[in-house]
Order: structure tokens, then C-alpha cells, then sequence
């Protein structure tokens, strides 16, 4: 098999090398979050059998589950590891394939516009809300849906520059 740029010496495209750094940081970051979600869950439950119930516990569980539930979207579109049917994909021949890639490609983009798009408008008009047990406001929770979404977003622009890359 044919080395690849990277293997070869070449410098990866600028896009190629953001895409992957900023992955790394999501990766952590899913990491903590799945972590902190499995420490206050335990703390929830002790605290609930020995002590007085932690009144915040339930709702940063919820918000970590969500948060993790994005950034492992995150992850998962930039190691292609996302659910797919790809059994019509796979009998195409390269022209028609990389078109249909291509496709598929700018679809995500198209919903994870809206996401990125819409989490922003959540995040400006829930501004003045608090959450109810951990008093912050939510426009630091919705943060999370313009964050991700845009992540998403240079990994598909990324995604769609390597299928037009390769030859």
C-alpha cells in the first residue's frame, strides 16, 4: 500500500491538522465529562442513603449526560465510527462514490448548521434563566449545542476536503 502525505514527510492541510487537535481536546474533554458524570452519580447515591440528598447532583448528571452524549457525536464524526449504511456506497465506483460522500457531507453540514445555529438562539434567549438547583445560568448549558455543532462542522468540511484530496 502507497504511504500516505503524512507518512511521506508531507505537511498535512492547516484544516486536517485543526480538525485533529481540536478532536484531541474533545476527547479529553468527553473524558472528564463522562468521569465528573460517574463521580457526582456515586456521590448522588451515597449522599441519598447516608446523608441528606445533594439537592444539585440530578441536574449536573443530566447536563454531563448530554454534554458526553455531544462531544461522543464529536468524536464520532471525525472517526467515522457514526452509524451508517454503506452497503450502496461500497458498489459504487470512485466518481459516484465521492460524489455521494460529498453529499452526505454537505447534508451534516446542513444539520449541524442548524444545531450550531439554534444553540446559539437557546443559548441568547435562555440567558436571564437560571437552572433551577445549580443557580447558572443557562446560557452556560446551551453553550454546549453551538460548541459541538460547530466542532462537527469543521470535521465534516474536513471530511469532505480529504475525499477530494485523495485521487
Amino acid at each position: 500500500m502507497a504511504a500516505t502525505k503524512e507518512e511521506q514527510g508531507a505537511k498535512a492541510p492547516f484544516l486536517h491538522v485543526l480538525s485533529d487537535r481540536i478532536n484531541a481536546l474533545t476527547e479529553a474533554l468527553l473524558f472528564v465529562t463522562i468521569i465528573a458524570m460517574v463521580v457526582v452519580t456515586t456521590l448522588q447515591i451515597i449522599f441519598r442513603f447516608f446523608f441528606q440528598a445533594l439537592t444539585w447532583s440530578e441536574e449536573l448528571s443530566c447536563f454531563l449526560l448530554v454534554l458526553a452524549s455531544l462531544l461522543g457525536t464529536a468524536v464520532a464524526f471525525k472517526k467515522s465510527n457514526h452509524i451508517s449504511v454503506t452497503f450502496v456506497l461500497d458498489k459504487l465506483p470512485p466518481g459516484p462514490k465521492k460524489a455521494v460522500q460529498t453529499l452526505i457531507g454537505f447534508l451534516g453540514i446542513g444539520f449541524f448548521l442548524i444545531v450550531a445555529y439554534y444553540g446559539a438562539v437557546l443559548m441568547k434567549t435562555e440567558a436571564g434563566q437560571l437552572s433551577p438547583a445549580l443557580m447558572v445560568s443557562m446560557k452556560w448549558i446551551y453553550l454546549m449545542y453551538p460548541v459541538t455543532g460547530s466542532i462537527v462542522l469543521l470535521h465534516f468540511v474536513d471530511s469532505i476536503a480529504t475525499i477530494w484530496k485523495r485521487s
